[in-house]
């Protein structure tokens, strides 16, 4: 508002000059990028994202299963493996184990949604791992692992910061050439000072001289 107000007295004030008319329209257009722009921006950019983030969302769960799976055996190299950092841990540092929780890899078979079975290495769903204990694992269609699906609220808050960032960037950019626009006419107008001043500062408050 003070900006549009500032807009309106340069209009009609005698000792306006042309750079503060147009330092003026700069202020005001830079308002309108910030209240606008950069919110159309960013609310566009948004949907884009979210409409993006559901399609994938819904491909994954429509390719992605949850099936059951049996534990057979910890994981040989995982059991190696604890134990040697474990040591190394308690060496350096006894609260290492406490305070640097892992999952523990485990051997499982499960049956796939095409009526394939296969056996891998995934991490355990519960500690301690036992034989026969049963939990659900993520899979395609073929039994391959694969990672949880998108869920929507994700994408949602995803797509959200997204348009966020969008708007903070527009609103940024508008700022900042308002700013580099504003150094410039300043640069001017000293230019052209110490031109005027040159011209007549030989002859200031000398009789006759017309100053």
């Amino acid at each position: 508002m003070r900006t549009a107000m500032g807009v309106w007295r340069w209009r009609r004030n005698p000792l306006r000059r042309p750079t503060d008319l147009f330092e003026a329209w700069v202020a005001f257009a830079a308002l309108v990028c910030l209240l606008v722009v950069a919110p159309t921006v960013g609310w566009v950019a948004g949907l884009h994202v979210d409409g993006t983030l559901q399609r994938a969302a819904h491909e994954q769960r429509q390719e992605r299963h949850l099936v059951p799976a049996v534990v057979v055996r910890p994981a040989a190299d995982a059991e190696s493996n604890s134990e040697s950092e474990s040591a190394a841990g308690s060496a350096a540092d006894p609260s290492a184990q406490r305070t640097a929780p892992h999952r523990t890899q485990i051997v499982a078979v499960w049956t796939a949604p095409d009526g394939s079975s296969h056996q891998g290495t995934v991490p355990a769903a519960e500690e301690p791992p036992r034989p026969g204990d049963r939990f659900r694992i993520w899979t395609d269609a073929r039994g391959r692992l694969v990672g949880q699906p998108l869920d929507p609220s994700s994408a949602v808050f995803h797509a959200g910061m997204a348009g966020l960032a969008a708007a903070i960037c527009v609103a940024a950019l508008g700022e900042t050439v308002r700013r580099l626009v504003v150094r410039r006419l300043m640069h001017r107008r000293y230019i052209l000072l110490d031109r005027a001043w040159a011209a007549t500062g030989p002859d200031w408050g000398r009789a006759g001289a017309g100053s």
